[in-house]
């Protein structure tokens, strides 16, 4: 929720990359890291599927209605909850259940050691999906998360084609966005 700015760049820009090559992406409208996934994806005319903790008629945050309209144009929003479902803690641990399974792999871009990203991460191995992570600095709480995943054994990814060989598509260079292939020195 409040993911560093290389973590929301991370987010945005491998999102949009994926996109492009016509891959849906699958996230849980939460602030941060799922913004920016969702708003990537968008950026490049994508597909975007938004998991809710809440009912469909419930967005949360609010803060998110807009964003929550913009998925409806094209894409998808989706919840198990009854209508009028409030966001309820637990929910939100469900619903990362329907995003891994709808999932081809788990990429966890940004997550601290108690995130529920790693719950995702979790979730993903038992039904049997890759999960993958991108490392950041040592130093930063908000990537610990993704070095615990890597040293269990998912996938180490530095770029947008280990991804995309991950989910075995061809790879083309973006020559007018360089910035896709910098990873300077970001959780749900």
């Amino acid at each position: 929720r409040n993911p560093s700015i290389t973590g929301s760049e991370n987010a945005y820009h491998f999102a949009k990359a994926i996109a492009a090559h016509k891959v849906a992406i699958v996230s849980g409208l939460a602030l941060g890291i799922d913004a920016q996934a969702h708003l990537g994806c968008l950026a490049a005319k994508g597909q975007t599927v938004a998991v809710l903790g809440t009912g469909i008629d419930c967005i949360y945050p609010q803060r998110h209605i807009s964003l929550a309209k913009k998925i409806t144009e094209n894409s998808l929003l989706i919840s198990e909850f009854p209508l009028g479902s409030p966001p309820i803690a637990g929910h939100f641990p469900r619903r990362n259940r329907i995003i891994s399974g709808l999932s081809l792999c788990t990429l966890v871009i940004e997550a601290a050691i108690k995130s529920g990203s790693l719950i995702t991460a979790k979730m993903a191995l038992e039904q049997n999906r890759d999960v993958l992570a991108i490392p950041g600095s040592i130093h930063n709480p908000l990537a610990r998360g993704c070095h615990y995943l890597v040293q269990q054994g998912a996938k180490l990814v530095t770029s947008i084609e280990d991804v995309l060989n991950e989910l075995r598509l061809e790879f083309q260079h973006e020559t007018t966005d360089k910035s896709l292939f910098s990873l300077a020195t970001k959780n749900e």
